[in-house]
């Protein structure tokens, strides 16, 4: 009678194993020695992306391989996976920091008493797209003036007080203009510690937008008498029978306002120290 004397099945030790693999995941870093298994090829993590991971060898030579790919750490499987990146705070407009209400980790802060004043609708339309931002945060409205002519009538009944600031943005504030001159008078003595009035330069809000977002060396010259918006859109071969011609061509210009990068300095910081004032002790 033969005799086993080899066991039931000498091979069965050899015979690969069926079951998964097991393999623990590990975070790349670089000069992590690993060993690519199918092709063998040992190195260390020199570079990696979400599809790839390069390995250098001792002789300096690098080979790419799929990051899903199988490897080996010290001889056991592993599973690679990139490292976590913070996340980057992100901006506003206005070039600050977003802050928890944007991010929505807070609640929007209600609105404070004080109050930003501007003479129209383009220019708090200007204003929020920019600044809308920081001011959710810090809780402060906008409001227009629908005219510079109505500044005094409004500070009276907005009774500026330590508690209850009023900033101003005009046009056109330059010395001898009408608005120098109704910026001069409209604040009582009793009040001018509450009130900061400040301006730009232009003629309207417009102008505000550097005139290359526009693909245009510079605004046009307006003459004396004419309705300036009106002759801007003749002068850009923009339509400007009426008013909703007007309405088009501001929702033109806006558009093309990305931040603050895109407007005037002497626009900008007019702002900025508005929010500045208004916001003491918020």
């Amino acid at each position: 009678m033969w005799e086993d004397i080899y066991g039931s099945d000498p091979l069965e030790n050899m015979r690969p194993r069926r079951g998964p693999v097991e393999r623990k995941t590990i975070v790349l870093q670089k000069g992590l020695v690993l060993e690519h298994s199918q092709t063998e090829w040992a190195g260390a993590v020199v570079g990696a992306d979400s599809k790839y991971v390069k390995l250098e060898d001792f002789r300096g030579s690098v080979r790419t391989f799929a990051i899903n790919d199988a490897f080996l750490l010290e001889g056991k499987p592993v599973r690679l996976t990139l490292p976590t990146r913070k996340p980057q705070r992100q901006r506003t407009a206005s070039g600050s920091f977003a802050g928890e209400v944007k991010t929505g980790k807070a609640r929007a802060r209600i609105a404070q008493p004080s109050r930003i004043f501007v003479e129209g609708r383009h220019d708090a339309e200007l204003i929020a797209d920019v600044w809308g931002d920081d001011l959710r945060e810090v809780g402060v409205v906008v409001e227009y003036l629908e005219g510079a002519d109505h500044l005094q009538r409004v500070l009276q009944e907005f009774q500026p007080t330590a508690a209850r600031r009023a900033g101003v943005l005009l046009d056109h504030l330059v010395q001898g203009s009408k608005e120098s001159r109704i910026a001069s008078t409209a604040i009582p003595a009793s009040q001018r510690e509450f009130v900061r009035i400040v301006g730009h330069p232009f003629i309207d809000i417009w102008q505000a937008v550097k005139p290359e977002r526009l693909g245009i060396p510079a605004w046009p010259e307006i003459p004396h008498g004419t309705d300036w918006k009106t002759g801007v859109c003749k002068k850009l071969g923009w339509p400007a029978a009426d008013q909703a011609d007007i309405a088009d061509a501001w929702q033109r210009i806006r558009a093309r306002v990305r931040d603050y990068r895109d407007l005037e300095p002497s626009l900008v910081g007019p702002v900025e120290s508005l929010i500045d004032f208004v916001t003491v002790g918020v």
